[in-house]
């Protein structure tokens, strides 16, 4: 089946999300009638596996035709899936490790239990190089700074979630990594040389359209030298001329959320839905905000409409891109019904372990205190995650602490929460720093938050003897570089905080490697 309506052809170009655990009455009378094209899935739609199962089964046996069920499952930092799933490292490690097959496994099992559950598009891998380290929102979602290694690590993610039949979507186009602003929360202008994209952050895209990337996610920042009056995802010159064009890509260009307010702030819903769809956007996402968005999703829709219907938004456009669209549905079908036993597999728990332990990063060490010995007076003082982005969903978490406390249960240890530092909290962390033999200093982007790093300066100098893990960027390496010993997990996932404690306590051995800030 194919959509033959104008009706049903808008409808195929939109991605909408929606709140809660179970699929909305709204959504299901449209995906009967034609009128949504996907459906994506945040950490306030997740429960446990069977719940997601049943909803996506809904979802898909609603949809008149083929159904996008998509979700944000980076690995590290950004993965909706967590408790009862497989988590993984995040890309930052998968960059340290240095294997296009590590890599490309884990990514393919990532995109084995998506499709188990029927999700059938991923918008991953994040191909953004790191040129500013103080950028909020890409960090350890990135595979590093060396353009060559984020090229060739990126192409085999995107050929591990495709190999196990889950689209890729290759983001931000065309580089969100030179930037010190969040798009979430505003605008962000890039005023670099057009020379200097193509050698560097258009590098990485390039080399993921030639390894058949299914989709290209379209980032909200205005690039001067290419279009100084609009932001990538409503740029012709961008997305037809520069992408479609000269890098050849042919696949399905998709937006990034229009809620965020680089976009919202900017334009009305309706009016940058139709400027995206202008410039030559196949898909169309309105999804994260906490806001109803069933009224949203109607008026995105109409506006659309009559776009078309007035002769502003050209039928030939709309017809392409739902070619594009169809043609990656039909592709990515999901058939057949769930398959919980592919999810959670202990052969699927060993590969994240393995994968984070290769991407750990032991860049300064004292040997008397890094293994922890038997027998030293330690201490530990952890810094609770925080959301540095709205893309990030859980924050106030103190996994390390945890995690180090099922091996070592008696050591004294110190969670100071995100951005609000109680003085008693402060207290005890100064007296663990004090009268331990090592401190523990487990820290979460430092060097972004300066009442962390300042604390954190603090208790070091306080300390007799320091261990700095970095638990998120690992930048934190050169803000707190007088820690007598620093290891970097480069993510906080589940199993990058575990393969940090087994180092720490000599279960695996770690051998010291280069730092990944050097320039690419």
């Amino acid at each position: 089946m194919y959509p033959t309506s104008l009706e049903e052809k808008i409808g195929q170009m939109l991605v909408v999300g929606f709140h809660g655990y179970e699929a909305p009455e709204y959504l299901l009378k449209w995906l009967a009638e034609g009128r949504i094209g996907g459906v994506i899935l945040f950490g306030r739609n997740i429960q446990n596996p069977p719940q997601v199962a049943k909803m996506t089964q809904a979802f898909h046996q609603a949809a008149k035709y083929p159904l996008l069920i998509c979700i944000d499952q980076e690995g590290g930092t950004v993965a909706r899936l967590r408790d009862g799933f497989t988590e993984s490292p995040g890309a930052m490690a998968l960059g340290v490790a240095d294997s296009e097959s590590l890599a490309e496994d884990v990514s393919a099992m990532l995109a084995t239990e998506l499709r188990a559950l029927g999700i059938n598009w991923n918008l991953a891998p994040v191909v953004d190089i790191t040129h500013d380290i103080s950028n909020p929102s890409v960090g350890t979602r990135s595979l590093g700074r060396d353009r060559a290694r984020v090229a060739q690590m990126a192409a085999a993610e995107v050929r591990g979630f495709q190999k196990a039949h889950v689209a890729a979507s290759a983001k931000h186009f065309p580089g969100l990594g030179n930037t010190a602003v969040d798009t979430h929360l505003a605008l962000a202008v890039i005023d670099g040389s057009l020379d200097y994209l193509w050698e560097h952050d258009l590098v990485p895209f390039r080399a993921v359209v030639d390894t058949g990337t299914a989709t290209v996610m379209i980032s909200h920042v205005k690039f001067t030298e290419l279009d100084p009056e609009y932001p990538a995802t409503l740029s012709p010159r961008i997305i037809q001329n520069l992408l479609r064009q000269e890098i050849g890509f042919a696949g399905v260009a998709c937006t990034d959320c229009m809620e965020m307010k680089a976009i919202a702030d900017h334009y009305g819903s309706g009016e940058s839905a139709i400027l995206a769809a202008l410039a030559g956007i196949d898909l169309i996402l309105f999804s994260h905000s906490f806001t109803d968005q069933h009224p949203l999703s109607v008026e995105v829709y109409y506006s659309l409409l009559e776009a078309v219907q007035s002769g502003r938004l050209p039928m030939q456009q709309i017809d392409e891109a739902v070619a594009r669209v169809m043609a990656l549905k039909e592709k990515y079908a999901i058939v057949g019904d769930p398959q919980l036993d592919l999810i959670r597999t202990p052969d699927h728990l060993e590969l994240a372990q393995r994968a984070a332990r290769a991407g750990l990063m032991l860049v300064k060490t004292q040997t008397d205190i890094f293994p922890l010995r038997d027998g030293i007076k330690a201490g530990v003082v952890e810094f609770a995650s925080i959301i540095d982005s709205e893309i990030m969903e859980q924050g106030g978490l103190s996994g390390f602490i945890t995690l180090l406390h099922q091996q070592t249960p008696h050591i004294p240890s110190i969670s100071l929460r995100p951005m609000d530092y109680r003085p008693e909290d402060l207290a005890r962390a100064r007296e663990i720093a004090t009268q331990s033999e090592v401190l523990i200093l487990a820290s979460r982007n430092a060097h972004l938050i300066p009442a962390q790093l300042e604390v954190a300066r603090e208790l070091l100098g306080l300390a007799k003897g320091s261990i700095l893990m970095a638990l998120r960027n690992p930048y934190d390496a050169q803000a707190l570089g007088e820690a007598d010993s620093i290891l970097c997990t480069c993510g906080d996932s589940k199993p990058s905080l575990s393969a940090g404690v087994e180092a720490l306590l000599g279960v695996i051995s770690i051998e010291k490697r280069p730092a990944v800030w050097g320039e690419g």
